[in-house]
């Protein structure tokens, strides 16, 4: 519950109040920015590009609050910036939920839900599985009950939800994901962390509806270091200099070959460490960087005060869905499942497997499309690295385009000859029909543990790609 003049205040306060409506005073039960999710107590949020005043013709609700007076009879109270509205109403709402919990940001442009999943894992370890998620696989409010998301980081109003009913549900700690976009549309405006960990930078989601370059992409995303009270930082990213300078004036530790805290020995599933946490550890995920999330989320949990018994047993126990999950098929050959969606994960992924597989190699890639359409040429590299790989090209969440074009867009950058065909389950048939051996192996890229394909703005049901394989085998 809230009351308008609370709103108001906070506006004000906020210097982001232009107008508002004599009215008398008005409790808000609800929040919403969904004209069908409206009752006469609702407060309604009236954002977006592609809004429309006939959304507000059948509205019960008292007021709408938007940066637009559309001129209709409902009254309007009138913003300068409808997203940080949303984000201080929604806190004050909830009573400030974040307060109530210990909360864990990762960002980066790889391992965000890998280095979540670790850390969730340890925590649970330490405070008897208290533990919230918001990951881009997962959302769990409960700590054991798990709902697939829809956004890496939600929208204020469902994240601030979220919070509370975490809170509610006697959650301590939360963990989440904070991807660029979220600070690009200011979805995690005027929020605090406990942690502010980062990962690594390479250029992603680049492209007309996301961030037009680099520079707006690591703008956008080192954001979450001058909103965490602790940071930890990877010594081994891209920008390091700039973040260093950056974390001064906050507590920080850094990791990675460049700091104290480091992997000195890294095997296919165990690796040790020193500095801050000098031991040797088990997980069930292959591959460095896989060992390299680990010690970041181990870093993260010792500073709440997990133990090393806790960080050994967490990391041991973790399985991240969709993130180098294995099969075996028929043949001995082994399936990789992963949701290496941009060219530096591809790298690592199609690395660590070249590693460990000397015949003959079957990768099963897409593209998404309307976003991040610098991925096509970074795949295409990433391809034409790798001379041992036998591609297939197919559909991944093309949205409004043509999933053929864009596989064909990826084709045009690489040198020897491809596979194309849109239809995602028979390309994942043709490539576990290929491998014959123990020696060979096939790369499942992209969705992870996606169940839906993004096509014309609907997500369409889709099976996922370990039940595909699954059926095969």
């Amino acid at each position: 519950m809230i009351e308008l003049s609370q709103v108001l205040t906070l506006l004000k306060k906020d210097k982001n109040l232009i107008s508002a409506p004599d009215m008398a005073s008005v409790k808000f039960d609800s929040l919403s920015y969904d004209s069908r999710k409206v009752t006469s107590n609702t407060l309604f949020f009236a954002k977006g590009r592609n809004f429309k005043s006939d959304y507000l013709s059948n509205l019960t609700a008292p007021c709408y609050l938007s940066e637009i007076d559309y001129q209709v009879s409902l009254p309007v109270i009138l913003v300068h910036n409808i997203k940080h509205a949303m984000s201080l109403i929604a806190q004050a709402f909830y009573d400030y939920p974040q307060n109530k919990l210990k909360t864990l940001a990762f960002t980066g442009t790889k391992g965000k839900t890998t280095s979540a999943y670790f850390a969730k894992s340890i925590l649970d370890e330490m405070n008897d599985t208290k533990t919230a998620l918001l990951s881009t696989a997962y959302t769990t409010l409960d700590g054991k009950t798990f709902t697939k998301s829809e956004l890496t980081t939600p929208e204020s109003l469902d994240l601030f939800a979220m919070m509370a009913k975490a809170v509610e549900n006697k959650m301590t700690h939360l963990v989440m994901e904070v991807s660029s976009q979220a600070y690009k549309t200011e979805r995690v405006y005027a929020l605090d962390f406990d942690i502010g960990v980062w990962l690594n930078i390479s250029p992603d989601h680049i492209g007309p509806l996301e961030h037009p370059n680099f520079e707006d992409y690591f703008a956008c995303k080192r954001q979450l270091l001058d909103h965490a009270r602790f940071a930890i930082v990877n010594s081994e990213s891209d920008r390091f200099e700039s973040l260093a300078a950056q974390v001064t004036a906050i507590p920080h530790i850094f990791y990675g070959a460049h700091s104290e805290n480091q992997i000195t020995e890294s095997n296919a599933y165990t690796f040790t460490t020193s500095g801050l946490l000098s031991d040797t550890f088990n997980i069930q995920l292959i591959g460095r960087f896989n060992q390299e999330n680990a010690l970041a989320a181990s870093l993260a949990a010792q500073h709440f005060g997990a133990s090393l018994t806790n960080i050994q047993a967490g990391l041991a126990k973790t399985i991240v869905p969709g993130r180098m999950e294995t099969l075996d098929a028929r043949s001995g050959a082994k399936i990789y499942i992963d949701y290496a969606h941009n060219g530096v994960s591809l790298e690592n992924l199609v690395t660590v497997v070249e590693t460990h597989h000397t015949g003959n190699l079957y990768l099963v890639l897409g593209a998404t499309g309307n976003k991040g359409e610098s991925r096509r040429k970074d795949f295409a590299e990433v391809i034409e690295r790798h001379h041992s790989l036998s591609v297939m090209l197919t559909q991944d969440d093309s949205n409004y385009e043509d999933p053929t074009k864009i596989a064909q867009e990826i084709a045009q950058h690489i040198t020897r000859p491809v596979n194309i065909n849109p239809d995602r389950a028979a390309a994942i048939t043709w490539a576990i029909r290929q491998a014959t051996g123990p020696s060979d192996a096939v790369i499942i890229a992209g969705k992870g543990a996606d169940t839906f394909q993004l096509v014309n703005g609907i997500r369409t049901p889709y099976p996922g790609d370990r039940t595909i394989a699954e059926r095969y085998i």
